[in-house]
């Protein structure tokens, strides 16, 4: 249900509001939980910087080859401790290679980023968590059913952004909220009943480094976007990018504009970098539950299935004006862009 509260009202109060008008998020509210109560801790760790140890220490490799940091360990077993005590059956964790089975009687399964912006970690910039909550599903024959259904399956989806505030956005189905950590009681508190995504907006954020690998499309909306108001979309955009989907997100559904995270032509990256069961989809619903919209250019993510649990996903979400301007762009409408000198062969740079 979309709350009522008052501006900082506690997060438990706010799910008992939930849950009494409508039962049926019981489970969801008691794994909201457990998931916010790890984030106490690890905020607090966090905090401490690198009085707290070398967060940033290299370890094992994780489920998608990248290098743990000590952090994402830490993360990843603060969480799943939490949910041993929530009534979920199952997690599906970045950190992890396989499915986790916690209880297996349990009506929920999660899956989640323990630790989103791993490269933020040990230089003071924003890091945070990522998760979508669905039922649990049993099918002896498919061991991943309950993470190999749409994106429109989820229950609850949100995330948490260790900042200069540590903040909770979070969606039960109807609308999406954000709370922030009072550090001083351990709450995290109402800071918006309902979040909405400004439909139009003169922001957007991608990695720029890859630009020489992006296809023709993504070419064009950045060029076009570049060219301000003496280009087709006729006002000047700023760039943002964080490498902190957490942090971008978050400052999309506060003040709009667009994310991408597009597939390329690098090797490994068609289907871009960020995975969809952890990432992609709990954005997508707090997105679209904020008023904006999400695809993956050209499909609307929460339509997406899963066929293993660390699948890509590309990702294009925000202001719907920008989102469905990218996408006319994948549909041949600007069939001649991407061919200027800024992103040419020669480039700019170039003789």
């Amino acid at each position: 249900m979309a709350i009522s509260a008052a501006i900082g009202t506690p997060l438990e109060t706010c799910l008992a509001q939930a849950v009494e008008a409508n039962p049926a998020l019981k489970d969801a509210a008691a794994v909201i939980r457990a998931i916010a109560g790890s984030a106490v801790e690890i905020s607090a760790l966090i905090g401490r910087g690198a009085l707290g140890g070398d967060l940033a220490a290299a370890g094992d490799h994780n489920s998608d080859g990248d290098v743990q940091k000590a952090l994402d360990v830490i993360a990843h077993e603060s969480v799943t401790a939490a949910l041993q005590g929530a009534p979920v059956a199952e997690v599906a964790s970045e950190e992890a290679e396989e499915v986790m089975r916690l209880n297996p009687d349990a009506p929920l399964a999660v899956a989640i980023d323990p630790l989103d912006g791993s490269s933020n970690i040990g230089v003071n910039m924003a890091v945070g968590m990522i998760f979508g909550i669905r039922p649990s599903i049993k099918d002896p024959a498919n061991p991943l059913a309950s993470f190999t259904t749409p994106g429109t399956a989820q229950i609850a989806a949100g995330f948490v952004t260790y900042g200069p505030a540590t903040a909770l956005i979070l969606t039960l189905g109807d609308g999406t909220q954000s709370y922030v950590l009072d550090r001083a009681e351990g709450v995290f508190r109402l800071t918006s009943p309902a979040m909405s995504v400004p439909a139009s907006a003169k922001e957007y954020a991608i990695n720029a480094s890859n630009a020489r690998h992006w296809d023709a499309p993504v070419k064009a909306y950045i060029e076009d976007c570049q060219r301000g108001t003496e280009g087709p979309r006729d006002k000047d955009y700023n760039m943002r990018w964080l490498a902190s989907l957490v942090a971008d997100i978050q400052r999309v559904l506060t003040r709009g504009g667009v994310f991408l995270y597009p597939g390329d032509a690098r090797k490994n990256y068609a289907r871009g970098r960020l995975r969809l069961l952890y990432e992609v989809a709990p954005v997508a619903m707090l997105v679209e539950q904020a008023g904006g919209a999400a695809t993956d250019g050209q499909t609307r993510i929460l339509d997406l299935v899963a066929t293993g649990i660390h699948e890509r996903a590309p990702l294009v979400c925000g202001s719907t004006e920008e989102v469905d301007c990218v996408a006319t762009y994948y549909a041949g409408g600007k069939p001649d862009a991407g061919r200027s000198p800024l992103f040419g062969q020669r480039g700019l740079m170039r003789s």
